[in-house]
């Protein structure tokens, strides 16, 4: 199956699995004799009659296909890969990690601004980093030490400073920073990677973390203090594990996330570390991930800015055991899958938790000439200030999800196009049809608004993640540094 199909189905089963609560509890309410009304405020939150009654009928065709039955409580995907309960980027073999509150951040209650991450043995790692012309030296350390090939065995992150368009002190810190972390991890400066987010223009705090990088203690079940200390305006750890069979061993991929803002496609000002007890060569790891972020990390916006410090990075330490995987391997695709599904799920989280925002907005572009063209379609979708103005607004001004599509520039047929919005359809052969105004109103100030796009051109697939636009984003960002 072409990798990018794969991705698409692996796409609609996520978001059927998301929805099975949501099923369940609207069955169970039927049950009670309840009528589309009683139902629609009865859940939390309530919505309309007419949305009841549609998620009365997709409920019961969850229940017919038996999706209800398949999927366990703990969210399993399938019977290939399950959710590790409680994961993240410590959850396989091997990885512990702490962290420390330095001061480089203000004070408050659990905050923390440096992290280690450490792996008992060696690591193959691949890495994606920024494409800003500005690039804070932590990246340029880490970037080289990844291109160099070498195995690693750790990173130290710290947030706060970005380490950014601070002069040649930027790498003579970052240098610094490595040696210190890997003299408290016991191994050689040249397995540490470094990775910093915070405020650009601002050198590392050099004296704080030669105080505190030696004091911080590390556990194998510490992954949420490691990802406490990657955030910055973010309201809330971002952290997942999924659990695989690779040749027989059970393989789990975990990783945590930052971002709040700038954030646009090509990364932005995010964070992510992704682990692996996989045994993977290099060549295939690499490629795993630079394919898992084009189609996750690549595929956010939330203020249309890059930043100057985007880093992800993926460890592979081989503890489980397995044959190493080369990409030819037959369980091969089963671990790009699982990446892409913890990349994909981070993604979102990123998106959800955009500095102001109240509603998660996922674009899908369904049959465009090709994957690509969806994918830069989607994007235009999602980064667009009056798509994400509109859903704020709970206006269904659709004119302005054409408009977006159509500065894409990619090729269509105007006469094609369908447009939805939650499963509500608005627009049929590029034009307006009869709609409930009130349902659709209703189904944008949801928690998430789905918009969908077909454009009916051929089979390309795409999607994008945004969050609406909203007061609190001005304000925050008026006064970040003041």
């Amino acid at each position: 199956m072409p990798f990018d199909k794969t991705v698409q189905l692996a796409g609609a089963r996520a978001r059927q699995l998301q929805a099975l609560p949501r099923y369940r509890e609207v069955l169970r309410l039927l049950d009670e004799g309840m009528s589309p009304r009683e139902i629609g405020q009865a859940l939390d939150p309530p919505v309309t009659r007419q949305r009841a009654s549609a998620l009365t009928q997709q409920a019961k065709r969850a229940k017919a296909l038996g999706l209800l039955e398949d999927a366990n409580e703990d969210e399993s995907m399938s019977s290939e890969m399950t959710i590790v309960d409680a994961g993240g980027v410590t959850s396989a073999e091997g990885f512990s990690a702490g962290s420390i509150f330095a001061g480089i951040k203000t004070a408050g209650k659990g905050k923390r601004d440096i992290g280690l991450l450490f792996s008992d043995r060696p690591c193959s790692v691949a890495g994606t980093f920024s494409q800003n012309s500005v690039l804070s030296p932590s990246v340029t350390l880490s970037k080289e030490i990844v291109d160099g090939g070498q195995t690693v065995r750790g990173v130290v992150a710290n947030s706060g400073v970005a380490n950014c368009a601070v002069g040649a002190q930027g790498l003579i810190d970052a240098r610094e920073a490595t040696a210190l972390a890997a003299a408290r991890l016991g191994v050689g400066a040249h397995e540490v990677l470094i990775a910093s987010t915070g405020v650009i223009g601002v050198e590392l705090p050099m004296a704080l973390m030669r105080d505190h990088i030696p004091q911080i203690e590390l556990a194998d079940d510490a992954g949420a203090e490691f990802s406490a200390a990657i955030l910055t305006t973010d309201t809330h750890r971002k952290e997942i594990a999924v659990r695989i069979s690779v040749g027989g061993a059970a393989v789990t991929i975990g990783g945590c996330a930052k971002g709040s803002g700038m954030i646009h496609p090509n990364m932005a000002t995010m964070l992510a570390f992704l682990t692996t007890d996989a045994a993977v060569e290099k060549p295939f790891l690499q490629k795993t991930l630079s394919e898992a972020v084009t189609l996750s990390f690549n595929q956010i916006d939330i203020d249309g800015d890059q930043s100057t410090n985007d880093t992800v990075l993926l460890l592979a330490n081989g503890a489980a055991g397995n044959t190493p995987l080369t990409g030819a391997d037959d369980d091969a695709e089963a671990f790009a899958s699982a990446v892409r599904y913890v990349t994909r799920w981070l993604a979102r989280e990123m998106a959800r938790d955009g500095e102001g925002a109240q509603t998660l907005i996922e674009v899908t572009v369904e049959g465009a000439h090709s994957d690509d063209d969806a994918r830069v379609a989607a994007r235009s979708v999602a980064a667009s200030l009056l798509v994400r103005t509109a859903v704020y607004g709970k206006d269904p001004n659709w004119g302005r999800i054409l408009m977006a599509v159509g500065k894409s520039q990619i090729p269509l047929d105007e006469s094609r196009i369908q447009v939805f919005v939650n499963d509500i359809q608005i627009v049929e052969d590029g034009k307006a049809i009869s709609y409930s105004i009130p349902s659709v109103i209703a189904a944008l100030g949801e928690p998430e608004v789905r918009l969908r796009v077909g454009l009916n051109v051929g089979d390309g697939f795409g999607e994008a993640w945004g969050c609406d636009l909203t007061e609190e984003y001005v304000i925050f960002n008026s006064a970040y540094t003041t």
